[in-house]
């Protein structure tokens, strides 16, 4: 009977031992999982913790304080937190996996929410498995912040490339600007090359006009100490620096606090500066400067092509003012030579042009009428003097001479490439509808419009022209004759528009 009971004494034993080496295991394994475990009851006071709870959450000792809120450790609040996720699993039963941001400590959490249920199956406990994601998110935002800044960068860049004019484009450069990175305003000086001058050309978000009068010297003001040292000019706070920037009286009424002046810089060459405004403090930290400089980059090559469009579009102007300027030299030379009453090029060249517009020819194909008009007899050139001045009929040999004049004119000025396409009239204006003019026969349609048109012109002014050998005809009697030409001589529809028009 002893032995039995010692043998049950020392069984109980036993099994008590194991009981607590199984506890301490338990309680070791519990402490040893690194994510936060915290259990509390559905009054939610915390009844127990792992060790990675009471590090994070700097629990106070359960065995000291018995009565610990979870909203208090976890909150910072007094009471329960509406829309709580975990007090609604509680309530549910429904387990429940959750992202938050906790203000109160600062961090983000993924929350895994599993409810303890009492024998009636009624919720009675809460179990929270919580890990600290806040370095994925930190990681995650960093992420996200690098895509919006591409997205702003390729909207940006989009927006510069959209148009060849400076001002619309670098206005849209603005809009972006202000409207992507959440800056109240900014502007953009430009350097005039021939003053050294950083003028203001476009702004956006100002209340006033307080700076769209700038012009500051190389050096002068943040800006100008921008250009001049290359580097992007930061004022934190200008209410702290109030010697930082003076350039209006109104600008005190922006209200500004931060501001930044950068740089514009393409292909080595200062281009302007772009300075933003912001009415509040500004977390700008090298990640941003650097975002920054890449946007104003892509304003510099904006303005840096449009600079250069700008060059070539007036350096075109001018080749081509200097060669219509020759073109109109050698039409005067023409009507030296051929004794040809003073005008006779130019009145011909605009009652082309009037005629050519009436009949719906386009505005960037008259640049070529008038260059045809104005070489309408270049070809004459090559004629004789003793043909072109001859006072008396000429003969028949004289004749095949003269009429030489249209194919001269082109072989003269088809190798010239731009006037190329003002050859209709110099080479066809002796043409006729019926296909009985000179030099290839053509009738009809296949003699080109502008030389259609231009046979008009030139029949009526040189009938209304006095010659040696006669007086100047009427009006009215030129418009019969070229009335009763309609069909045989010039085109029916032209002669129609002709006599439209009042001359």
């Amino acid at each position: 009977m002893t032995e039995n009971l010692k043998k049950d004494i020392d069984e109980q034993k036993k099994a008590e031992e194991l009981l607590l080496q199984s506890k301490e295991d338990w309680e070791d394994t519990f402490d040893t999982i690194t994510d936060m475990i915290i259990i509390h009851d559905k009054d939610l006071n915390i009844i127990h913790t792992n060790k990675a709870a009471q590090q994070i959450l700097n629990l106070p000792s359960l065995e000291i304080n018995k009565i610990i809120k979870c909203y208090e450790t976890h909150h910072g609040r007094d009471g329960s937190v509406e829309e709580c996720s975990n007090c609604e699993c509680l309530k549910t039963g429904v387990p429940a996996i959750f992202e938050i941001f906790e203000p109160n400590l600062n961090m983000f959490f993924e929350i895994r929410a599993i409810p303890r249920f009492d024998r009636a199956y009624q919720p009675k406990a809460l179990i929270r498995i919580v890990r600290d994601i806040t370095e994925r998110k930190r990681f995650e935002e960093k992420i996200q912040l690098q895509l919006k800044r591409l997205n702003v960068l390729r909207d940006v860049e989009k927006a510069v490339s959209s148009s060849i004019d400076l001002h619309f484009t670098l206005d849209i450069f603005l809009n972006q600007v202000t409207s992507q990175i959440g800056i109240d305003a900014a502007t953009v000086l430009l350097l005039n090359q021939q003053t050294q001058m950083l003028e203001h050309v476009v702004s956006r978000g100002f209340r006033s006009n307080a700076l769209k009068h700038t012009k500051l010297r190389m050096g002068e003001s943040n800006a100008g100490l921008a250009a001049v040292e290359r580097r992007i000019i930061t004022i934190p706070d200008l209410k702290a620096e109030p010697d930082g920037f003076v350039r209006s009286e109104l600008f005190a009424n922006e209200g500004f606090i931060s501001y930044f002046a950068v740089p514009l810089i393409a292909k080595g060459q200062i281009k302007g500066v772009l300075e933003l405004f912001h009415r509040a403090l500004l977390d700008s930290g090298p990640e941003w400067l650097e975002f920054l400089e890449t946007i104003a980059d892509q304003a510099a090559i904006a303005i840096d092509n449009a600079t250069l469009f700008d060059d070539l579009q007036r350096s075109n102007i001018e080749l081509t003012m200097a060669h219509d300027t020759a073109i109109e030299g050698w039409s005067r030379a023409m009507d030296l030579r051929d004794k040809e009453t003073e005008g006779h090029t130019q009145r011909v060249t605009q009652m082309t042009l009037r005629i050519a517009r009436e009949m719906g020819i386009k505005e960037e194909e008259l640049v070529h009428i008038k260059r045809g008009a104005l070489l309408h007899d270049i070809g004459k050139m090559g004629v004789p003097d003793n043909i072109l001045l001859k006072p008396a009929p000429l003969t028949d040999e004289e004749w095949v001479m003269m009429k030489r004049h249209p194919k001269d004119a082109y072989d003269m000025l088809y190798p010239i490439e731009y006037l190329r396409p003002a050859l209709d009239i110099p080479y066809c204006h002796h043409e006729k509808w019926d296909g009985t003019g000179y030099p290839r026969g053509l009738k009809g349609e296949e003699i080109p419009l502008t030389a259609r048109i231009f046979a008009v012109v030139d029949v009526m002014d040189a009938l209304h022209s006095d010659r040696p050998y006669r007086p100047a005809w009427s009006k009215e009697t030129i418009f019969e004759h070229i009335r009763s030409l309609a069909g045989t001589h010039f085109d029916p529809k032209v002669v129609e528009v002709f006599l439209k028009i009042e001359w």
